[in-house]
């Protein structure tokens, strides 16, 4: 049995949005901000610091206080694995838990598999587990055109470490 070299005069079969991010002469261009237009990062604090740059962040207090008198919905997206070895905010504060992975698909008020409270005016309060991811996570709430969104500073373990109400 011998071995057949591969045609070299066969056309690559790369699918068009592989060839659209690989190949910047690609002659049907995304839209602006897309595609060899979007952004890029000289490492996550950078990306982290752009993030943040559209936030304004409240601290576990505020926002406990925003949850308390019923003007902000909190949203934890720590995976379940998670609250369960760092704990939970208190169930009666209306807490919302959607883990990271579905977040967006739950709060565009566009989309299908929005979650009721889904509105383009709410005000969403992204809590994670120290207050990094939920900063990348409010950015992109924001970019949705939720523009009241913004995360907690410090995470669940700054709300847990200030004493405010977890569950038992």
């Amino acid at each position: 049995m011998t071995a057949v070299a591969p045609s070299t005069t066969a056309a690559p079969s790369v699918h068009w949005e592989t060839r659209l991010f690989s190949d910047p002469t690609a002659t049907s261009a995304p839209p602006a901000g897309r595609g060899w237009d979007a952004p890029t990062y000289a490492g996550i604090d950078d990306q982290l610091g752009d993030a943040r740059s559209r936030l304004d962040r409240v601290s576990v207090r505020a926002a406990y206080q925003e949850v308390l008198y019923g003007r902000a919905i909190l949203v934890d997206i720590r995976p379940a694995a998670q609250r369960l070895v760092e704990g939970e905010v208190a169930p009666h504060l209306g807490v919302l838990v959607v883990e990271r992975n579905v977040l967006e698909w739950r709060f565009d008020p566009r989309h299908d598999a929005r979650l009721e409270v889904a509105s383009f005016d709410a005000r969403i309060l992204v809590l994670c587990q120290e207050g990094f991811t939920s900063s990348l996570a409010a950015d992109a709430l924001l970019r949705l055109g939720i523009h009241r969104s913004t995360d907690v500073v410090g995470g669940f373990r700054a709300w847990r470490e200030a004493g405010l109400p977890v569950a038992a």
